[in-house]
């Protein structure tokens, strides 16, 4: 046995440390990857959801100003408005009452 390969062996030290690097790349990484794609989804989806409920609403206040003819007009123009307001308040009431209840039956399944 030469005096090289000697040196070329691995001690304990330097397997327990490629082992424990990684366990650790193994642990982190992947859940931190997976983790990452999740929230990247959930951002694209509440965008998504937002651009669409802000076209409905706008999409109500052009109904309400231009189907209810002169009803709505002079004085009362700002009532379309009020109501769009008042729908809107009502879906992002509702949007965060329902994440509220999904976070505590989430609590309660602990």
């Amino acid at each position: 046995m030469a005096l090289q390969d000697l040196f070329k062996t691995k001690s304990p030290f330097d397997e327990l440390r490629a082992t424990v690097i990684a366990y650790v790349k193994q642990e982190t990484l992947g859940p931190a990857k997976a983790l990452g794609r999740y929230l990247a989804f959930g951002i694209a989806g509440a965008i998504t959801i937002l651009l669409g409920v802000a076209l409905l609403l706008l999409a109500l206040l052009r109904l309400l100003q231009t189907e209810t003819g002169t009803a709505m007009s002079g004085n009362l123009s700002w009532i379309p408005y009020l109501v769009v307001a008042i729908v809107g308040g009502l879906v992002a009431l509702m949007s965060f009452t329902a994440a509220r209840r999904k976070a505590s039956a989430k609590e309660l399944m602990k």
